[in-house]
């Protein structure tokens, strides 16, 4: 069996942390794909992240002195706030978490502390590079994981009598290298799939222990795994399965020892430091008002000091290493309904420097989220009912009715901007998608005639339409 070791393989080269090709105007316009309207707020974004790819262009002396240019975004709900910011990620390969900044407490009372969203993201950026690896290596990891399975079918390839465990007659044996040869062939025609062999498999389980601790619970809980393995998992134990399900298993394996792990979390917390995005959502919610000298306004003050060193750059202990959030770029949103964002501490305003104001969705951008971006809700229902062999058309005064009710509904009660077409959509479809597993073949076409029909009433009941849409 020929089995390759991480040292075989060739040295990978450094991740692309940017992507190069990608102007302000190219990234404009792949936001354009997915989010209809926000033009100031896709400029902001586009502008931060192309600052980035020239912060590294340049000489270490300078480049460590350039701070990234975090951003507020103000608009109300269903706006497109969080779907910028992840679709930003996504352009980059960036390691990119959103938090809720109301889950945050100050330092001393029961909840979470800050520093643990650096070391969530630090556990999402080692993933991201894992998971790269993995695909990577996946072929190599595919054929030592062939090589393992013919081991198991042939257990004794050195015996020259060796032969399958579910070859009985000894008349079916051949010599060894034919055999072994036979059985690659079988296995990669699939027809040994649903034969059952035994392999090892790593336990995964192992009790639990919370223990509080101010690096956090995780961190106690890795500390612990390693200084007693024997209690925490690491034992493994044979079980019978399927080859088919074997072989993923097996592949799993074999690509996680081609994964050299200290360079893994070297590059994993690089990755974080240089290109890391964190998405503050709700900021808002631990803006106090100004003047105010108790109550809950004080414990959303203390939040804030303590996001403060976060946000301008500190460095943070997690179970890869120490993260430094120097280049971390943060970006803020709230509906600031109530709040202000000059209601947010001054030396917090002051690490904030773009704010970009996220406008109300209208009548005329629904019908464009229903229409052009390539994840449209239209899109999306066409195809979940194709799975039942439906066939889903939505006609073009359809689409305009949908829109109209949404804008008319958000009016009438609380504005949730494009989150109400989800809504609206779901009643619409309710009765299709019930019956749709008994409808194969057939094709099935929603207009403006339909729509009204299931929604007119309820849109002229004002209290219903607060519960139903």
């Amino acid at each position: 069996m020929v089995i390759i070791l991480p040292g075989d393989t060739a040295p990978a080269e450094a991740p692309v942390l940017i992507t190069e090709g990608l102007t302000p105007k190219e990234i404009v316009r792949e936001l354009d794909k997915y989010i209809v309207g926000q033009n100031a707020a896709k400029r902001a974004v586009a502008i931060a992240l192309r600052n980035r790819w020239r912060r590294q262009q340049l000489p270490a002396d300078l480049r460590d002195e350039i701070a990234p240019k975090n951003i507020i975004m103000i608009g109300p709900t269903g706006v497109g706030k969080t779907e910028i910011a992840r679709r930003l990620a996504r352009l980059t390969r960036s390691p990119f978490m959103k938090i809720e900044a109301s889950k945050f407490t100050e330092v001393g009372y029961v909840g979470r502390d800050v520093e643990s969203m650096i070391r969530d993201l630090t556990e999402i950026g080692v993933k991201l590079v894992r998971d790269e690896k993995t695909k990577a290596n996946r072929e190599t990891a595919e054929r030592n994981a062939r090589e393992r399975v013919l081991d198991i079918l042939l257990p004794d390839s050195r015996r020259p009598s060796a032969r399958p465990a579910f070859v009985a007659d000894p008349v079916d044996a051949q010599p060894e290298g034919e055999t072994r040869e036979k059985l690659g062939r079988w296995l990669d025609e699939g027809r040994l799939e649903e034969r059952e062999i035994e392999v090892e498999v790593k336990e995964q389980s192992f009790p639990s222990l919370e223990i509080f601790t101010p690096q956090g619970v995780e961190e106690m809980g890795i500390n612990m795994k390693e200084m007693m393995p024997g209690l925490f998992g690491g034992k493994s134990k044979r079980k019978k399965m399927r080859i088919g399900e074997a072989r993923e298993i097996l592949i799993a394996e074999e690509a996680d020892k081609l994964v050299d792990q200290q360079n893994l979390a070297r590059e994993a917390i690089d990755r974080v430091e240089q290109s890391g995005i964190v998405f503050l959502d709700e900021i808002d919610k631990i803006a106090g008002r100004q003047q105010a000298a108790s109550g809950p306004d004080i414990s959303r003050e203390g939040v804030q000091r303590d996001l403060l060193p976060i946000v301008e750059g500190t460095t943070v202990n997690t179970k890869y290493g120490m993260v430094k959030t120097d280049h971390i770029l943060f970006i803020a949103a709230g509906a600031f309904h109530v709040a202000k964002p000059s209601d947010l501490i001054p030396e917090l305003q002051g690490r904030f420097p773009i704010r970009v104001e996220l406008d109300s969705l209208t009548e005329d951008d629904f019908v464009r989220i229903l229409r052009e971006p390539k994840n449209a809700l239209t899109m999306q229902y066409t195809a979940l009912l194709g799975t039942e062999g439906v066939t889903l058309q939505f006609t073009e005064d359809a689409i305009t009715e949908l829109a109209r009710f949404a804008a008319q509904v958000n009016e009438k009660t609380e504005n949730i901007g494009a989150r109400r077409l989800h809504t609206v959509l779901e009643r619409v479809l309710d009765d299709l998608s019930f019956e749709a597993s008994d409808m194969p073949g057939q094709t099935v076409s929603v207009d403006a005639g339909y729509v009204q029909k299931v929604l007119a009433d309820i849109i002229k009941d004002e209290d219903l339409s607060r519960y139903v849409l």
